[in-house]
């Protein structure tokens, strides 16, 4: 496992948790949603950089 991929995931998983945060403090949807975008985009790019595909 790499920094980037590790970077990645660890920044992935703290916008999961923003994500419980902000639905829970019911903010607006769209901002919701796109945090998800950011989370999910986040979670793969560092899956993916993991050096288990080689």
């Amino acid at each position: 496992m790499n920094g980037t991929a590790t970077v990645l995931i660890v920044v992935g998983l703290f916008l999961v948790g923003g994500i419980i945060s902000f639905v829970k403090q019911k903010m607006p949807t769209s901002l919701i949603v796109l945090l998800s975008i950011g989370a999910a985009m986040c979670l793969v790019a560092g899956v993916l950089r993991l050096e288990v595909w080689n």
